[in-house]
């Protein structure tokens, strides 16, 4: 079912993106330079729908480094609260094994001698071996 929705997703919006292309591929040229506007010495001419893709792409890295960038906060809690959690477990490990011979044997009943209630033992009131 995953697989499908992808599908459905991923292959229209290629299609969508094939025709982008096709629709704006005539050159524009980009000028980084704010002073001279008819011969800029900082440009570069490319494909508008690539001009576009890279600047949707660029879009996405920044957002996406800004989100990391925003949660380091609860990613340095959750490390803290994980090592605090590592050293609760292992204090819990040793008090367990220092505690563990100081408890008393469960009392145990005596060994049979031979004699059951019924008679010797491995066999029941029929005198049938068990």
């Amino acid at each position: 079912m995953r697989k499908f929705l992808t599908a459905l997703i991923v292959i229209p919006l290629g299609l969508l993106l094939v025709v982008f292309a096709v629709a704006n591929r005539h050159f524009v040229t980009v000028s980084f330079d704010p002073f001279i506007s008819n011969d800029p010495s900082l440009s570069i001419t490319l494909p508008l729908f690539l001009l576009l893709i890279l600047v949707a792409a660029l879009g996405v890295l920044a957002g996406g480094s800004a989100v990391w960038f925003g949660q380091r906060h609860w990613r340095r809690a959750a490390r803290r609260h994980e090592a605090d959690a590592r050293t609760a477990r292992a204090e819990l490990a040793d008090l367990r094994a220092s505690t563990a011979p100081a408890r008393p044997d469960p009392q145990r009943l005596p060994a049979p001698s031979g004699m059951g209630l019924y008679g010797p033992i491995g066999r029941d009131k029929q005198r049938a071996t068990l």
